[in-house]
């Protein structure tokens, strides 16, 4: 099964694949970092349900960074009432030329400006985050940024990307050429080119996000770092990159409310890499396919997603994650709509509930997805059942509808879109054999 399904996986995502033109070559330009402030976070949702099942490694691979932190402040010295939706910051020397647009994406932004000369400035600015600001080979830094803004001269390669989620982005920009470390290894990684640069010594790992090699970052000239929220939890980590001048970039793309907004982060990198033209074509692609998908007599059609952690509990997602939301922009009603976040001021998208409550919200419900990315997917209908006899009366596992999905969920941030239409499929009865993310159990 496991083979069927690589296969399947390789050749949906070279149908999708699109035109990218070759990058921009490498060098050794140089850098020049504003230190920004310490941060903190509570823990993410992935790291809640990775410490319930006492499994520590596990969900910091397979999807800790797809999750929400907690705070309100990362303690980037912006505060978020002070984000502008559309005042255009004046940096003297130069001109405002554009602002890249976002359709569903609330947490970036990009702005691009020139000099007198006609040279390109680019302006990445993170809401409640660490701001970007590239300037063309020989450039000269601006005197006005904000605080805290990491100024890179372009072009931006030998990054340590720490940010699993961040990588399949990269790689669908053909730019896996531009990461010269990873905080994952190898057989860690589900994006093929991502595991196959590894193995072949292109991408060296460098210790995981909490415990980089920092001598080897040093020595190999280590330009820019490239970390989730979880980097918020080592604050120390953080500030010893920054202290030998290697800034940190945050992934803040879990924090988007609606699900594409995380695929539509593939801009933010585009713009750093000076790959734009590729990274909107490729959005356009995945926003189609939701344009595309069959509405027809999906009304009142439940689904919901879950897994069994260690303690016997059931793991599932409160309505208001994106999860949920990508059960409603696929025609579903989410299995889980009363179950709302208890504590609205974190993020935190898992509830864990006891086999009794979860009988009682999902007994009815058309459709289980199991979450095979925090615990280990059953290998049929009967292995479920043998976990927790209760899931036998459950009129999903009776009439066959259950399916699940695996780890490369997480790490598949460019394909968003395509579990959404996987879903459409299960609900609208297409054809399954194509489907990217979702596997029935039998």
């Amino acid at each position: 099964m496991r083979w069927n399904k690589w296969f399947r996986r390789t050749a949906v995502m070279l149908g999708l694949a699109v035109t990218i033109t070759a990058g921009c070559g490498t060098g050794d330009s140089g850098m020049v970092t504003v230190p920004a402030k310490e941060q903190t976070a509570e823990h993410n949702t992935a790291d809640r349900a990775e410490k319930a099942a006492g499994d520590a490694g596990k969900n910091a691979q397979n999807g800790g960074e797809n999750a929400e932190s907690a705070g309100k402040d990362d303690g980037s010295g912006k505060d978020e009432g002070a984000w502008d939706e559309t005042a255009v910051p004046e940096i003297p020397g130069l001109v405002f030329q554009r602002e890249t647009e976002r359709k569903y994406a609330k947490g970036f932004r990009i702005l691009y400006y020139q000099d007198t000369a006609g040279n390109g400035y680019t302006s990445l600015l993170i809401r409640n985050g660490v701001d970007v600001f590239l300037i063309p080979e020989g450039g000269k830094k601006p005197e006005t940024l904000s605080a805290g803004t990491i100024v890179l001269e372009k072009p931006v390669d030998k990054i340590y990307l720490a940010a699993t989620a961040s990588m399949s982005l990269f790689d669908r920009l053909d730019a896996l050429d531009r990461i010269a470390f990873s905080g994952t290894r190898a057989d860690g990684w589900y994006v093929e080119n991502a595991k196959k640069a590894m193995e072949d010594g292109d991408i060296l790992f460098a210790g995981k996000y909490s415990a980089p090699d920092f001598e080897k970052l040093l020595a190999d000239g280590c330009r820019l770092a490239v970390e989730s929220t979880m980097i918020l939890h080592v604050p120390e980590i953080r500030e010893k990159l920054e202290n030998i001048g290697i800034p940190v970039f945050l992934d803040r793309s879990s924090y988007e409310e609606h699900p594409l907004g995380r695929t539509e982060w593939i801009k933010v990198y585009g713009a750093l890499l000076g790959k734009e033209p590729e990274a909107e074509t490729f959005f356009d692609t995945q926003t189609d396919l939701v344009k595309n998908l069959d509405g027809t007599d999906l009304a009142g059609k439940t689904v919901g997603i879950f897994s069994i952690n260690s303690l016997g509990e059931a793991v599932v997602r409160n309505s208001e994650d994106y999860l949920a939301e990508m059960i409603r922009l696929a025609g579903g009603t989410y299995a889980f709509d009363d179950l709302k976040n208890p504590n609205p001021e974190n993020h935190m998208g898992s509830l864990h509930l006891s086999m009794e409550e979860f009988y009682a919200e999902a007994k009815d419900a058309d459709y289980l997805i199991y979450n095979a990315a925090i615990e280990d997917a059953p290998a049929s209908l009967r292995e479920l059942t043998d976990r927790n006899p209760l899931l036998a009366d459950f009129k999903a596992v009776k009439e066959g509808s259950v399916y699940c999905a695996d780890g490369y969920f997480y790490q598949a941030t460019d394909q968003i879109a395509r579990f959404i239409k996987d879903v459409n499929t299960i609900l609208s009865g297409g054809d399954e054999s194509g489907m990217l993310f979702l596997e029935k159990l039998s």
